[in-house]
């Protein structure tokens, strides 16, 4: 049995989904093997299941979002590294109810990437997702050396707004080290930076940006694109990945792949998914963002491929089986099968997901 699940978000992370499932299923067979793999498709949540998989935690003083000082980690093993931007500059650095959408930097993000280097990482994983920001990864260019100059040569502010006051832009102090490096783009979304796809339009709301806010946001990233002469990477899949980081990322050689696949790669899942018979995955909502590139639809068309049923585990459902079938998940069990309150559902996830394990359990074991 192999329990490959991402995180069940606001309630339990993916490591405490695969314990909790483990629990529920050996209370019906106690004799029963469980490996457990936790995943993550690039966004948070990233480092913890490279650290479950037996990665090792690393942790550094970095700025946040705002400015201020965090402790963020990435995770390396064997010359590789898991560099997660979130934990640098992700919505979870922000403070209880506030947001910054104009000024909110990814310059963290790139002290993140130069202390990964520093460490000897020769092969970069960069995670994004669940940013704070949109600034089209000037802040982390900025961090690796890059510098953009206003029109009286002072340094542009911090965040997206700012980057319509860029006059030029000079990444000839870029670090060397980075030349060097595999340097792979991890996300699951493959938007370009600018339009009505892009990075501020899609995703700038969520972040706290008004309908004029976005409107700016977007000048300011096409302005930074035109001083950069960089179009053409601007329309590149995954450039407006975490409010345009994935182009920074871009610009400096990285080169995109969805993220569930490079983790499941990273996390050695093929081997794993070889000495199971049968496969759970899941996270908090199934619906139709599940099928366009997170973990629970990676993690099934990879056991489907290898001829290995797959089952899932969710707080919600919202997809039919008809839709589960196609996506190679034979059925889901959902936290609110058994407790139909919402609320109770995420306040107590862990001993519901427990007994809905019981579930799968005696459906596909006894």
């Amino acid at each position: 049995m192999l329990v490959a699940a991402d995180k069940f978000k606001g309630s339990l992370t993916a490591v405490e989904v695969a314990e909790r499932v483990t629990a529920g299923l050996r209370a019906v067979r106690p004799d029963l093997q469980v490996e457990a793999l936790p995943v993550a498709d690039g966004g948070d949540g990233t480092v913890a299941a490279a650290v479950a998989a037996g990665f090792e935690r690393h942790e550094v003083a970095v700025s946040g979002p705002l400015g201020d000082e965090v402790t963020a980690a990435y995770a390396l093993r064997d010359g590789t590294a898991v560099v997660e931007m979130a934990e640098a500059s992700g919505l979870q650095r922000l403070p209880e109810g506030v947001f910054a959408p104009l000024t909110a930097s990814t310059y963290g993000s790139g002290e993140l990437l130069r202390a990964a280097l520093d460490a000897g990482a020769r092969s970069i994983v960069f995670g994004v997702g669940g940013s704070a920001t949109t600034d089209g990864g000037a802040g982390m260019l900025a961090a690796l050396g890059a510098r953009f100059l206003t029109a009286s040569g002072e340094p542009a502010g911090p965040g997206g707004a700012a980057l319509a006051e860029v006059a030029t832009a000079d990444l000839s102090g870029l670090d060397p080290r980075l030349r060097s490096v595999e340097f792979v783009l991890a996300s699951d979304v493959d938007n370009p930076l600018t339009g009505p796809k892009g990075a501020a339009a899609v995703y700038g709301p969520q972040k706290g940006a008004s309908p004029e806010d976005v409107e700016r946001l977007d000048a300011a990233l096409g302005h930074f694109v035109k001083v950069l002469d960089a179009a053409e990477v601007a329309a590149s899949p995954g450039a407006g990945a975490a409010g345009g980081i994935g182009f920074g990322a871009l610009l400096l050689g990285a080169r995109f792949r969805p993220g569930i696949e490079v983790m499941l790669d990273v996390l050695g899942f093929a081997s794993a998914l070889e000495r199971a018979d049968l496969v759970i995955t899941g996270e908090g909502s199934l619906d139709e963002q599940t099928l366009h590139g997170k973990a629970p639809a990676g993690v099934a068309a990879a056991a489907r491929a290898a001829g290995k049923d797959v089952v899932a585990v969710c707080g919600r459902l919202a997809l039919a089986p008809e839709v589960l079938g196609r996506a190679g998940i034979r059925r889901a069990y959902a936290l609110t099968d058994v407790e139909p309150d919402v609320a109770v559902c995420i306040a107590e996830a862990g001993p519901i997901l427990e007994r809905t394990a019981e579930r799968i359990a005696r459906d596909y074991l006894t």
